[in-house]
């Protein structure tokens, strides 16, 4: 399944019925919460009828605008969360379960979701027409790529998004992309960090961008601005608007930014290695560090992970998470313990062995990467499992040609 995303390009009053569309959305998941929460659904066909009973009641005429399959995958939402709720329950995870929420109707935020129906693409795929009771009308569709290479058959959703600069709408694709590429021989370890994006088992430093540091003297004016323009217990001016919607258009680049980076550092990666080793961080739990939260956050490791594993079943690329534990702390060269502070950058042990402290760690990371793969000294024919949980059979000889079989 991947995802193909364009930009919608329609006047005014198209916008409006699409946000009556993204708030009826957002009043049919909170309705089949309260059902839930009444203890009137016990699976997710009892939350199908109710949105179809709530279509007919009279009391909210705007329900039945709504096309009834864009009914039901709100209803399907709203059973995810409640499903990830139980399963979270059920494995006693710590802290927070996620309890479901009620969504907000908020201005550049929100979405609603299409199935089949509601829908129509133009023979060229450069329009979509929106067919349900809101009778949005035709959109121009703005995109890097083109829709053309798939078939109509293969789209299974289609998700209109609300954001900061506009309306997006996302074609969900039934297609298995895989891409056929020469195996490098290589192997490489990843250890992230705040300073440098990630250090590379080979000694390679990438930089940390750093966007949102570089972009806070603009958010902080952003920020004034809406504040000034805030009057509490009386509407909104447009001009407060106005301002709100230039911050959010602010931290959308942000983001934007974090996620381009992120992308093209993970497909470098991938591309130039048969093995990825990285550390299975828990970076919701380091990010109650008050003092380094924003600059973890700002490093969007997540995302890198992400990513990596993404375009490692794209290229058929065995991505491994390992345990981070004592990574730093132990030599690479002979496994001694050598206890360090985060501010000692030098890692320096008995048998000689002088490193970067971050070098010394992507070391320890790729061995224990290739350890968990099932890796033993040379390359060998064998079964390696990914970090997804697919196994891969990697066929490798000094001399034969190798190859990726799933």
């Amino acid at each position: 399944m991947i995802v193909y995303e364009a930009k919608l390009k329609g006047n005014q009053h198209q916008y409006e019925r699409l946000n009556e569309a993204v708030r009826t959305g957002l009043f049919i998941r909170n309705s089949c919460l309260r059902f839930w929460e009444d203890g009137n659904a016990k699976s997710r066909y009892d939350l199908y009828k109710y949105v179809t009973r709530l279509a007919k009641n009279a009391d909210f005429p705007w329900a039945k605008k709504l096309n009834s399959q864009a009914r039901q995958a709100m209803a399907e939402r709203t059973w995810a969360a409640i499903s990830r709720f139980f399963d979270n329950c059920k494995k006693q995870i710590p802290g927070k379960k996620g309890y479901p929420k009620y969504k907000k109707n908020r201005p550049l935020h929100g979405s609603v979701e299409y199935k089949v129906t509601g829908w129509k693409l133009s023979k060229n795929r450069d329009t979509i027409t929106f067919t349900d009771g809101f009778k949005a009308g035709k959109f121009k569709l703005y995109a890097s790529r083109d829709l053309n290479y798939y078939q109509l058959e293969q789209i299974k959703r289609v998700r209109v998004v609300r954001r900061a600069d506009g309306f997006y709408v996302q074609f969900c694709i039934d297609f298995d992309r895989t891409e056929e590429r020469q195996p490098t021989g290589k192997t490489v370890g990843l250890d992230v960090g705040i300073s440098a994006f990630y250090t590379d088992s080979d000694g390679n430093k990438i930089d940390n961008p750093k966007y949102l540091r570089k972009s806070q003297k603009a958010l902080k004016r952003l920020q004034k601005r809406v504040s000034r323009k805030f009057k509490k217990n009386s509407t909104q001016s447009s001009s407060y608007k106005k301002a709100k919607q230039k911050l959010a258009r602010k931290h959308l680049k942000v983001s934007r930014q974090r996620k381009d980076f992120a992308v093209k550092s993970a497909l470098c990666v991938v591309r130039s290695n048969d093995l990825v080793a990285y550390e299975d961080l828990k970076v919701r739990n380091m990010v109650k560090n008050h003092k380094l939260a924003k600059s973890i956050s700002d490093a969007s490791w997540t995302q890198l992970r992400t990513w990596l594993e993404y375009f490692g079943k794209v290229f058929g690329t065995v991505t491994v998470a390992v345990p981070p534990h004592y990574t730093s702390q132990n030599c690479s060269n002979c496994g001694t313990t050598v206890k360090k502070s985060l501010s000692t950058r030098t890692h320096k042990c008995v048998c000689g062995t002088v490193l970067d402290r971050d070098e010394n760690a992507a070391k320890n990371i790729l061995k224990l990467g290739l350890r968990t793969a099932g890796h033993a000294g040379t390359f060998q024919s064998q079964y390696w499992i990914n970090a997804s949980g697919q196994m891969s059979l990697l066929c490798l000889d000094e001399s034969q040609d190798t190859k990726f079989a799933d």
